[in-house]
């Protein structure tokens, strides 16, 4: 049966296994709480949740501006981790242009931390 299938199309066929073996058992983690899983809804559990308190204010209301900026923040910071491990982890094979590389990151982005800090980004009231 395979014998007439090209060979660059054979090495495929782990990968499509694979995938079919993902799809069949995600579908069958997806169906079992439909199956099992009780559906009795009421009123407490249709209501609003808001931190443990009744919502006490409309859901569309604008957010305060430092919501966004501390969650931009976090990005950015979350972003130098994400550059420093594989940094960290072939510091030994890039060598001191890499390493120089890396501290003009980080320079830059300790200014931009203190200039935030600064303009009292960080603190709230």
């Amino acid at each position: 049966m395979f014998d007439q299938v090209p060979q660059y199309i054979q090495q495929y066929l782990p990968v499509v296994i694979f995938f079919g073996i993902a799809l069949v058992i995600s579908m069958i983690a997806i169906g079992i709480p439909f199956i099992f899983a009780e559906n009795k809804p009421d009123n407490e559990k249709s209501s609003a949740y808001e931190c443990g308190f009744d919502a006490f204010a409309d859901s569309r209301t604008k957010f305060d501006v430092r919501f966004y900026l501390v969650a931009i923040l976090f990005i950015i910071f979350d972003l130098e981790i994400m550059f420093l491990f594989p940094w960290a982890i072939s510091l030994k094979n890039i060598g001191l242009y890499g390493f120089c590389s890396m501290m003009i990151f980080l320079f830059v982005l300790i200014i931009g931390f203190v200039y935030e800090w600064s303009k009292g980004a960080l603190e709230w009231e």
